[in-house]
């Protein structure tokens, strides 16, 4: 460190074995050479890694850290009419238990990054619908449109106009990242464009023809 005995107090100054006890430790241990990697690894939100993100996510008040509850993708068992998407025939899948099975899920570093940069603008918001809209958008930039909709009555709904992944999802409905108003009811509604069934008139911008895409459920 530069200029050392700068950071001794006064009534110290006169101390030699003080004073020579700071010099050596100044001598031995040198930060100037981790400076940069402490900056980059730690300090700066845009490169920091590992531990450095670690260090942010508790800053911001993620209690969790990147660890996420994600629901299973475990399918169970059912009737062939229900279709391969929500059940299987028999001598395949489980029985289900009566209560919902989960997987931990720890984000990667980028993804970590993503959350806490939104959770430190989420700590800061005013709380209306543009300032919610912009944290999506920071979000899932470049996936497709994504808003809040005010449905009254002390309701709210996040609709994304593609897919999440589950642990996007997890990230919207359990890491506390996204705002909330107290006392309001909050949903997700997933409505990717060019694959809700509906009609021809309808143009392809909006809906499919029979055969293609799934009956919207809003859901």
């Amino acid at each position: 460190m530069d200029n050392v005995l700068q950071t001794v107090l006064a009534q110290y100054a006169n101390s030699p074995t003080l004073i020579q006890l700071v010099q050596n430790m100044n001598g031995y241990i040198d930060p100037s050479a981790d400076i940069d990697a402490f900056y980059d690894n730690v300090w700066n939100i845009q490169t920091a890694v590992g531990r450095g993100l670690d260090i942010w996510g508790k800053i911001v008040g993620l209690e969790h850290g990147r660890l996420l509850k994600i629901p299973s993708a475990e399918i169970n068992l059912g009737f062939n009419e229900a279709g391969t998407a929500s059940a299987t025939t028999f001598n395949s899948g489980v029985f289900y238990a009566g209560q919902p099975i989960t997987q931990n899920y720890y984000l990667s570093d980028d993804a970590f990054r993503t959350l806490i940069l939104v959770k430190a603008a989420a700590n800061i918001s005013d709380g209306s619908i543009p300032s919610y809209n912009r944290l999506l958008q920071s979000l899932f930039a470049g996936r497709g449109r994504c808003y809040v909709n005010d449905l009254g009555n002390m309701q709210m709904r996040y609709t994304f106009e593609f897919y999440l992944q589950p642990f996007e999802l997890a990230i919207i409905t359990q890491s506390g990242a996204l705002p909330r108003p107290t006392g309001v009811l909050v949903t997700v509604l997933e409505e990717p464009q060019n694959s809700t069934f509906g009609f021809s008139e309808a143009g392809v911008g909006s809906a499919a023809p029979f055969g293609q895409g799934t009956f919207y459920s809003e859901v």
